[in-house]
């Protein structure tokens, strides 16, 4: 008797609820797009009340699922008192970041606390609060943390920044590790340059466009595109016995 072929796990998400920072723009509302996609109900969340209650209409007339939560991040107790009203998130993509690119000989203290502030601290707490109710809840779960290519290798002008990544490289990997008994995945998502509205201003620098295009080894820069697939993918039941690892998206850029 001929043994039945394999079958591939479903990428689909219909029945879970996906939480996505910084879902405005960018990456993250690339992100609640393809949750939403997938069959996920998304909350979309930033500082900007019309532009995620935008972003979320948008979804919604497009056959999706999703809200909207104007909240700040950096607000732990506004975070925590916010996860605690909602059921438990089973995915998490952990978005929320910025920089505030400089020479190492030129960072502020303003600058170094602001970006640790919105990319590691911020990133850390939200991650807590949505795990305790998945743990409370005995549910299993994904939690995606935005990384970057930068967490992985150094470049000029970007120390902190590539600091608070190594940081959340160094958070999955722990966060894999104390969770995976709960049934809780973690892992990172580590993009090159990708175009995106805090990203585009870098670019209007034709040294600095040309010195990214070299390194990237496909010879284009990123589009939100390009990770749309790897975070449903990280979402979902595809990606079952991954955790704590970095998936990196970066045209080839840390090969060499």
């Amino acid at each position: 008797m001929t043994a039945p072929l394999p079958q591939t796990p479903s990428f689909r998400l219909d029945g879970r609820r996906a939480l996505v920072t910084g879902a405005g723009r960018g990456i993250g509302l690339a992100a609640a797009t393809a949750l939403a996609e997938a069959g996920a109900h998304v909350t979309l969340v930033a500082r900007t009340k019309n532009e995620i209650e935008d972003a979320a209409d948008q979804i919604r007339k497009s056959g999706g699922k999703a809200s909207a939560t104007a909240l700040d991040i950096t607000d732990i107790e506004a975070v925590r008192a916010f996860v605690s009203k909602t059921e438990p998130f089973d995915v998490l993509v952990n978005n929320a970041g910025s920089n505030r690119p400089a020479f190492m000989i030129d960072v502020t203290v303003e600058d170094f606390d602001a970006i640790f502030k919105l990319n590691v601290r911020s990133a850390y707490f939200v991650a807590q609060a949505v795990v305790q109710r998945l743990v409370e809840a005995k549910k299993p779960g994904s939690i995606i943390h935005i990384s970057s290519q930068m967490g992985h290798v150094g470049g000029p002008r970007r120390t902190v920044y590539c600091a608070t990544k190594a940081a959340i490289e160094g958070l999955t990997k722990a966060m894999g590790v104390e969770l995976g008994p709960h049934g809780i995945r973690v892992n990172a998502l580590a993009p090159t340059f990708i175009e995106t509205p805090m990203t585009r201003p870098f670019f209007a620098d034709e040294n600095f466009r040309r010195s990214v295009l070299d390194k990237i080894k496909l010879g284009r820069l990123g589009q939100v595109e390009d990770l749309m697939g790897a975070i449903v993918f990280l979402a979902s039941d595809a990606s079952a016995l991954m955790t704590g690892a970095s998936l990196i998206v970066d045209g080839g850029w840390t090969a060499e």
